[in-house]
């Protein structure tokens, strides 16, 4: 089926360190991240503006690098490096497979491999039509990949934060993937998913998504055509999280 038109002209897409690491289960999977970049070139040639937010969970988590006895701060910063090899290697598909314009801003200074995160030149890059990565968390330890992606969705006043899941196609009252008959959720306040703690995402990031009226819509990247449909206001698909039903 195909669509002609975007409902939204800016988002922010969420995507996981797990999305990365394909059929391989650990690490960074080549064909996983070709897949994720031509979903990515779906959406620009709709003209949507695409900032990106990436997680690097498949490289390292700093919550369970300290459960081994690794001082926190220092793990979770050994996380946002994560996050910048995650954000090169989908810089480097996108270009390279697609020829798209991307720039990666970086929350911590590497300053030989990504721009620092300046957020008017973000979005200057967005209105030129690069594709902009946010790498490096928020900077600070402490603070999620989720917390990281509502904080740059308000600030470059993106319309919609698409959270993209592996093999997870919405929001359940239970984990789809350990209870067989878990109920697929629709729709969800903010409030109503920070009260009954689906796993949305955390509660800083969602408090932060309630407070600034920004909806979140759940789904499965790699279930066929989804973000394209998504994009042009298919309601069916994934689940949402907004302050009224009608998104």
């Amino acid at each position: 089926m195909q669509y002609g038109g975007a409902k939204y002209d800016r988002v922010l897409l969420k995507l996981s360190g797990e999305s990365f690491t394909g059929e391989r289960g650990y690490g960074t999977d080549s064909d996983a991240v070709a897949y994720m970049a031509q979903q990515i070139k779906t959406i620009c040639d709709l003209g949507v503006q695409t900032g990106i937010v990436v997680g690097g969970g498949n490289i390292l988590r700093g919550w369970e690098a300290e459960s081994r006895g690794m001082d926190r701060s220092t793990a979770d910063y050994a996380g946002m490096l994560a996050t910048i090899i995650n954000s090169l290697a989908l810089q480097d598909a996108l270009e390279r497979h697609h020829g798209l314009p991307v720039r990666t801003q970086s929350a911590i200074t590497v300053q030989q491999i990504a721009e620092p995160y300046i957020r008017r030149r973000a979005i200057r890059h967005l209105e030129k039509g690069r594709v902009v990565i946010f790498a490096g968390g928020t900077g600070n330890p402490f603070m999620t990949t989720d917390t990281a992606a509502a904080l740059r969705s308000v600030e470059i006043e993106a319309k919609v934060l698409l959270m993209a899941k592996n093999n997870v196609d919405g929001i359940y009252d239970a984990d789809p993937r350990l209870v067989p008959d878990a109920a697929k959720i629709k729709f969800l306040t903010h409030q109503e998913a920070l009260e009954r703690r689906l796993g949305v995402m955390d509660s800083t990031a969602l408090s932060l998504c309630m407070d600034n009226d920004l909806p979140i819509i759940v789904f499965d990247l790699f279930e066929t055509g989804s973000i394209e449909k998504i994009i042009a206001g298919d309601r069916l698909v994934g689940s949402v999280v907004a302050s009224a039903p009608a998104l």
